[in-house]
């Protein structure tokens, strides 16, 4: 065989073998994802339907609603991520996460009456209430819908309604690319991204890539940690549709009762600061705090979040909150 055809060969036994070993490691952590999710979480049977939620830690009920992309799981980790212990914390998958199904009508409106059944069929006669991202959406609801449900509410980086310089995703080409890969519900393209230029899912997902860049190696493995839980996104595929397809509209903000903070970053690159504004001016008694870097995923704020909503929770009327242990 003349050399030009061995080394096509060759070189054909290389690309072969590094496809099957991408394959093989593709579809092992794949399987690692799905066997994540899968366990973990119960479904309840509520008055709204069969809702699927995981459970951590003991005493105040505090309800995480996680954001677009998210699930239980995420629900979970957002919660230790910026609350300490002494909480009984509930967290569902919205719908159309995971396993939670989607009713006819998924507004944020009935989405907010499935909690307050899931907080029913649990026992729960309040929590506090956190919301992040597009979760504060239906966390409002909660407030407005069933204000003996709220204890307290906490908005983080709300993806709410403004009336000018509304949320939107970050508008490079690189985000307009995740977000096709979203889109598509692709779950080799999005793990393979992962690997390959995880800079892309980081912008994405809201935060500069030079941020993580220069965080510390703790904080760069949450973010790392946080890209890598939206797989299976196939599984998730159906509830980002649901966060997509109504556009929002301001909700009746002076009716909120409870005591509400909000917190969010100039820096976010889902511009979720004027609606943190907006939100905070319309509750009455709303405290803002914002940070000036931190993006999104409050890149770097962890300790400081976590000491921020400790200092509200003593602020407020503890009867309020203790009430609902």
């Amino acid at each position: 065989m003349p050399a030009g055809g061995v080394a096509l060969v060759a070189s054909v036994a290389v690309l072969a073998a590094v496809a099957a070993f991408v394959s093989l490691r593709y579809r092992r952590e794949l399987a690692a994802a799905r066997a994540t999710v899968a366990r973990g979480s119960v479904m309840a049977a509520t008055g709204s339907g069969p809702i699927e939620y995981g459970e951590q830690g003991s005493g105040v009920p505090l309800l995480s609603i996680h954001g677009a992309g998210g699930g239980f799981d995420q629900g979970l980790a957002l919660a230790a991520d910026f609350v300490d212990g002494g909480f009984r914390v509930i967290a569902p998958s919205r719908f159309g996460y995971l396993r939670t199904p989607i009713p006819s009508n998924a507004s944020d409106a009935v989405q907010a009456d499935a909690h307050a059944a899931l907080l029913a069929a649990l026992g729960v006669s309040a929590a506090i209430v956190v919301g992040v991202s597009a979760g504060a959406r239906s966390a409002i609801e909660l407030a407005i819908r069933h204000p003996q449900k709220v204890a307290a509410l906490i908005l983080i980086v709300p993806a709410t309604y403004t009336p000018s310089s509304p949320v939107d995703i970050e508008g490079s080409r690189a985000s307009r690319f995740a977000f096709w890969l979203v889109n598509i519900g692709a779950d080799f393209i999005w793990w393979l991204a992962g690997k390959l230029a995880p800079s892309v899912l980081i912008r994405f997902l809201g935060v500069r890539p030079e941020l993580v860049a220069v965080a510390p190696e703790a904080e760069r493995d949450r973010v790392a940690r946080i890209v890598g839980a939206i797989e299976p996104l196939s599984l998730r595929f159906a509830g980002i549709n649901v966060d997509s397809i109504p556009a929002m509209r301001r909700l009746a903000l002076e009716r909120v009762t409870a005591p509400t903070l909000v917190i969010s970053a100039r820096d976010d690159l889902f511009n979720t600061l004027p609606a943190a504004e907006f939100t905070t001016r319309e509750i009455p008694g709303a405290t803002l705090h914002v940070f000036d870097t931190g993006g999104h995923l409050l890149v770097g704020r962890g300790q400081e979040t976590r000491d921020v909503v400790r200092a509200f929770l003593r602020g407020i009327d503890q009867a309020k909150w203790q009430a609902a242990s």
